[in-house]
């Protein structure tokens, strides 16, 4: 169903987005300068689009100045999140190990106090064969490992906590301009809310996915639903003949709350561009609420009835 009263000429549709369950944290990055923070911060955060296959999702939160870090200096913080705290602590120590351990002047801080403690460099710190040592301030205990510009500072945990991941939201547009202006136009505005990451390249996927496959070995396949190109074909198609581009956003936030109000921010992007500028619905992802617990539905986010 869509909304009988359309948005600067966007039509809403009356659907949901379904999200579930996640585990996440907050790390901070700091650096002699904010572009070797930078470094740090992407690399750290690269091939985490989804849980499928890269093990953890993960972005760039936002940049911090140098009185929002432990140690006074430039930075930026992640989020990072997988299915499991397990595994969540497997992608934090390679990533922090292989990214930012190696990355110049750069150090690490647990961004989140309270929550289940996992090592952050708490193993890292036998890279420093023996010559590591560790100093405990206000009852935190840090690492400081020898490295060829200095040292390495890790703090020894970070917290784990749950989160939500899999918030969406389906752009449908006149062509891939508008689909892709847009796109941009929404990330652009819940990259201004906290607690949030969009973890697709550039906050944004073209390869949107269905549960299950024709093929028994794969358990995801492409949203042929959505797909202009089979618009006539797909059985259940949801296009009409003017949609020619669709753009899908993931959001994974801290709770649901954040990732609600991530989704009513990129919508209300979304509206300021209109039909003048080729966007036609808006649309959610969904599984008839059968994949996660979390159901975002478009409208009650809108007029602000949501939970």
């Amino acid at each position: 169903m869509t909304d009988a009263t359309p948005r600067n000429g966007v039509v809403v549709d009356d659907t949901f987005a379904e999200a579930f369950p996640m585990k996440g944290t907050r790390l901070l990055i700091t650096a002699h300068n904010i572009e070797w923070a930078r470094h740090a911060a992407v690399a750290a955060t690269g091939f985490a689009t989804s849980v499928i296959a890269c093990g953890c999702e993960a972005g760039i939160e936002r940049e911090l100045m140098p009185d929002q870090t432990p140690d006074g200096r430039p930075g930026l913080s992640i989020l990072l999140f997988s299915m499991s705290g397990k595994e969540l602590a497997k992608q934090i120590e390679r990533r922090v190990g292989q990214c930012v351990l190696t990355c110049p002047t750069t150090a690490v801080y647990a961004g989140i106090a309270e929550g289940e403690a996992v090592p952050l460099g708490k193993n890292l710190r036998f890279f420093g064969d023996g010559w590591q040592i560790s100093k405990v301030i206000d009852g935190v205990r840090y690492w400081r490992v020898p490295v060829m510009d200095g040292e390495f500072v890790a703090q020894e945990t970070t917290a784990v906590v749950k989160c939500v991941g899999g918030g969406n939201l389906l752009l449908l547009a006149r062509d891939t301009d508008a689909a892709l202006g847009a796109a941009e136009a929404a990330v652009a505005a819940m990259r201004r809310l906290p607690n949030v990451i969009m973890p697709f390249p550039g906050g944004v996927v073209r390869s949107g996915s269905k549960v299950g496959s024709k093929y028994p070995a794969l358990s995801a396949s492409t949203n042929d639903a959505f797909c202009p190109t089979l618009y006539g074909l797909a059985p259940k198609s949801e296009l009409d003949e003017h949609t020619h581009c669709v753009m899908e956003i993931v959001i994974d936030g801290l709770t649901e709350a954040d990732v609600g109000a991530a989704m009513r921010a990129g919508m209300l992007a979304c509206f300021e561009r209109g039909t003048a500028a080729g966007l036609l619905r808006i649309s959610a992802g969904n599984y008839g609420g059968k994949l996660g617990p979390f159901l975002f539905h478009l409208h009650k986010l809108l007029d602000g009835s949501a939970a």
